[in-house]
């Protein structure tokens, strides 16, 4: 029995070091080339699954054998970076200062167009704007057309002066900014999507410019089929449907990681012409924080729920895919305060994030 143990104890050290190889794979898959290598880029959206494997390895060792809790704790250390943008944990938020701007963005899913807007049947999408307090909206998946008219979002909004609604791409998806502060230039970046684009947007406040890019990148294209057999894969990964249609999925995870690839690549250069002031960049990634393209486009700026968040910010929450792909990132100059995935509205497939900026003290 002794050696039967000791035999025990070797596998599960073994399969340990597996474990952590894999968690080191995925946190640091946001440096592969999406273009050459499309699914190992796709590694970080299995980062929480062998974040989690990782952290009960550690407790299992820590009650059986500590010495071989170094092996789990060793890779937890070397992704701490990876382990704070993925779930920051900032206690004891600060309150953001008088005149601090607040800034939302905001996935509204066509605003549930086909859903009107009346006293005894409100638009809960267009309701929370109106009553949001923010002084910036930028707003992904404007789809106008239904029964909400653009003259009544207009009105229901008619505490931002200024506003730019502008088509994105070949269909008919539009990105739109809402503004108490003027919007002196506004224009789009076009990388060649037939449905995605950004906009950049050249505001005034308080006497001095900002610029702000509102983005929405490829999405998966992902099937209601397809989004069933994620939910399927992750409750049976070993069944035989399931892996097929997973190899089937993985091809649409790689092929929209390799677009977003060069439309981060595009609006990287954009942020580095901008010289990184007096910068807020936004809007649905459509790919977690762990990723290439957040990598990419966040170097030189700071995540806003990374500095000012806590916990994991879920911002799309249908279909099993738990993560958060919108973001706001800000300028070394500014400063975030109460970064929020606000959870209370979910009439769109995403949640609002939000945070007020500020000039750093």
């Amino acid at each position: 029995m002794k050696y039967i143990g000791r035999l025990l104890g070797w596998i599960l050290l073994a399969a340990n070091l597996l474990w952590v190889c894999g968690l080191l794979f995925c946190a640091y898959s946001p440096y592969i080339d999406p273009v050459r290598h499309p699914v190992q880029a796709c590694a970080g959206l299995a980062f929480p699954v062998f974040l989690l494997g990782t952290v009960l390895f550690l407790l299992f060792w820590l009650v059986v054998y500590y010495r071989y809790a170094l092996v789990a704790l060793g890779g937890l250390l070397c992704c701490l970076p990876t382990i704070r943008t993925y779930c920051p944990l900032n206690f004891g938020r600060a309150d953001a200062p008088e005149g601090a701007i607040k800034f939302l963005s905001y996935n509204v899913m066509g605003f549930d167009a086909d859903h009107p807007d009346t006293p005894d049947d409100p638009n809960l999408v267009l309701a929370y704007l109106r009553d949001s307090g923010a002084d910036i909206l930028c707003l992904q998946e404007y789809i106008r057309g239904g029964r909400l008219k653009q003259s009544h979002i207009d009105r229901v909004l008619s505490a931002y002066p200024y506003k730019d609604v502008r088509r994105v791409g070949k269909g008919g998806n539009h990105l739109a900014c809402y503004s108490r502060y003027p919007i002196l230039h506004a224009r789009t970046i076009d990388y060649g999507s037939d449905f995605n684009g950004s906009v950049v947007y050249t505001l005034l406040c308080g006497g001095d410019t900002l610029t702000v890019v509102n983005n929405h990148l490829e999405s998966n294209k992902l099937t209601t089929s397809d989004r069933e057999t994620y939910v399927r894969m992750l409750r049976s990964p070993e069944s035989t449907d399931v892996k097929e249609g997973s190899r089937l999925l993985l091809g649409k995870l790689a092929e929209a990681t390799s677009i977003r690839s060069h439309q981060a690549d595009t609006i990287a250069r954009l942020i580095a012409s901008q010289g990184r002031k007096r910068l807020i960049v936004c809007g649905d990634f459509n790919t977690s924080p762990i990723s290439y393209a957040h990598r990419t486009i966040a170097e030189g700026l700071t995540d806003a729920f990374v500095e000012s968040g806590f916990g994991l910010g879920i911002s799309y929450h249908r279909n099993g895919f738990l993560f958060r792909i919108d973001n706001i990132l800000i300028s070394p100059d500014l400063q975030s305060y109460r970064c929020t995935v606000d959870s209370r509205i979910k009439n769109s497939d995403h949640y609002p994030i939000w945070c007020y900026v500020d000039k750093k003290p």
